[in-house]
């Protein structure tokens, strides 16, 4: 083998061994859509991504395993009819949540969203029009999706939003969450979350308790939908189960305050 030949050879296996080194200490962050994989009843499951590669980008999807606390989260694309009742709910428990909205939301249902605010909910960043953000390039184009809704909901409510986003879809790339956060913004993925958003085909009562109380765990963040009836139904029982079991209700600010090493 000639000596240039070898030379090849040796920064190849240079190289694939520094990809497989990366790979292991989860320094590599593909695009992709946000998936789980539940492993343990009552245990956080893995991740698309890891703890710590999306701590990189300020971003996150599950908090401490070593206190049982709950981040209640619901996804709103449009209303209808639910979102009432769940404030309620949310109201008599005395249980913080944030809401993500986007612009057509908020354009519809001003009254909704200024009771979130005055509630002391968050209300978070979905975009403007809700595209899969991972194929937009162009960082104004990026920008203003989600500067758009920022100006919406400032003139709707009289005050800032909250620098909370969730990608639309759970769609995310390394490049679209280092967007978000040079605009400031935290990224809120999910630990807990079931199929509740097909309104045609909406889980039973016991359906739906069956997927999110055997996989309930402590620092899980929640993801409903607040356009199922199904939610709506049963968050009353959902929210006492959990209270009965320990646990409480935080903030997203809350999830982000922890140290790095509980997270």
């Amino acid at each position: 083998m000639e000596k240039r030949d070898t030379l090849i050879l040796a920064g190849i296996l240079l190289l694939s061994l520094a990809l497989g080194a990366a790979v292991m200490a989860g320094s590599v962050l593909e695009t992709g859509s946000w998936g789980l994989s539940f492993r343990q009843e009552g245990a956080a499951p893995i991740g698309s991504a890891g703890a710590d590669q999306l701590r990189r980008y300020d971003a996150a999807y599950v908090g401490s395993a070593g206190e049982k606390v709950l981040y209640l989260t619901f996804d709103a694309g449009y209303e209808n009819g639910c979102t009432e009742k769940i404030l309620d709910t949310l109201k008599a428990h005395k249980a913080p949540a944030a809401f993500f909205l986007v612009g057509n939301y908020i354009e519809k249902n001003a009254d909704l969203v200024r009771r979130m605010a005055a509630e002391g909910h968050t209300v978070g960043n979905h975009t403007m029009h809700h595209p899969d953000m991972s194929r937009i390039t162009d960082r104004a184009a990026f920008e203003k999706e989600l500067t758009d809704l920022e100006q919406l909901y400032q003139d709707t409510v009289g005050q800032p939003l909250p620098k909370y986003y969730r990608p639309p879809q759970g769609i995310y790339s390394e490049e679209n969450l280092q967007l978000a956060k040079d605009l400031g913004y935290k990224s809120v993925f999910w630990s807990l979350a079931y199929v509740d958003w097909k309104n045609d085909a909406q889980p039973t009562r016991e359906e739906a308790l069956a997927k999110l109380l055997p996989r309930t765990h402590p620092g899980a963040v929640v993801l409903l939908h607040s356009t199922s009836k199904t939610n709506a139904e049963i968050l009353d029982e959902l929210l006492t189960q959990w209270e009965n079991d320990g646990y409480r209700f935080g903030t997203l600010e809350e999830l982000f305050q922890m140290p790095k090493n509980q997270l």
